[in-house]
């Protein structure tokens, strides 16, 4: 992650590559949820996917009317998550 300062342990480095993966979440609530800057989350893609998925996620983000910033979403798009999306009561993950 270059000079970043930020430690994440596993759990927390792979939600924010699911979170940086789904077009709908916004680099803003990456960065809400973990402190992680839009540049970081970049670095953090780069170093953690393959350069094929790498660059099929930087077109993805860059291309169209965007919905990974909260400026350029439409307005319509009010949240950080789906409103299907259940509620976790608690942060443990299931075991199947």
């Amino acid at each position: 992650m270059g000079n970043s300062k930020i430690k994440l342990d596993d759990r927390d480095l792979n939600r924010i590559i699911e979170m940086a993966w789904e077009d709908r979440t916004p680099f803003e609530a990456i960065n809400y949820q973990f402190g992680v800057a839009e540049k970081t989350v970049i670095q953090i893609m780069r170093s953690n996917l393959k350069r094929s998925s790498f660059n099929l996620w930087r077109k993805r983000v860059n291309s169209g009317p965007s919905q990974k910033h909260m400026q350029k979403r439409s307005p319509e798009i009010d949240r950080f998550k789906c409103s299907r999306q259940r509620t976790v009561t608690n942060n443990k993950i299931s075991k199947r």
